[in-house]
């Protein structure tokens, strides 16, 4: 929605202005990343997008840590593909599902993917709408670490450590 991304970049902003923040870690509402499928049809206000967002999550000069619990899915997926590392739960789930609806990931994910993970890997999440295990995205590399614990804790802990 218009005002997560609002958020989003607010406190991203802030977070890299403030010099006590060292770094940032992202978890999404109950543990799950997605992107409301409504903001398709929604007008862009003041050039807020998930695409400009997602790259201020890449640009970020302090190191940002995805915590997924639960699913990243589409545009949520792409938030975490934005974000220098990803923690997920071992019972976590990933995948860029629009395809199944007649679109392409739209902010970038077609891009940042196949970085992460190769060509091939990313085409068959990308053209298949696939959702893959975390346990599948450790050994893809999609995520630097699988946890059984609390992710957002854990997301902590590795953005103290780097």
């Amino acid at each position: 929605s218009l005002t997560v991304l609002q958020e989003l970049e607010d406190r991203l902003k802030r977070a890299d202005a403030d010099p006590s923040v060292k770094a940032v870690t992202i978890c999404g509402e109950n543990g799950n990343f997605r992107a409301d499928i409504r903001g398709f049809s929604s007008p862009k206000r003041h050039g807020i997008g998930l695409g400009p967002i997602v790259s201020l999550i890449e640009r970020s000069e302090k190191p940002v840590v995805a915590a997924i619990e639960g699913v990243a899915l589409g545009g949520g997926l792409e938030v975490a593909l934005g974000c220098h590392y990803r923690i997920a739960h071992v019972k976590a789930r990933m995948g860029l599902p629009e395809v199944t609806i007649g679109l392409l990931p739209g902010a970038e994910g077609t891009q940042r993917l196949p970085r992460l993970i190769g060509v091939p890997a990313a085409l068959d999440m990308i053209t298949t709408g696939r959702y893959i295990p975390a346990t599948e995205a450790l050994k893809l590399g999609l995520v630097d670490e699988v946890v059984e614990e609390n992710t957002v804790e854990a997301a902590i802990h590795l953005a103290n450590k780097v």
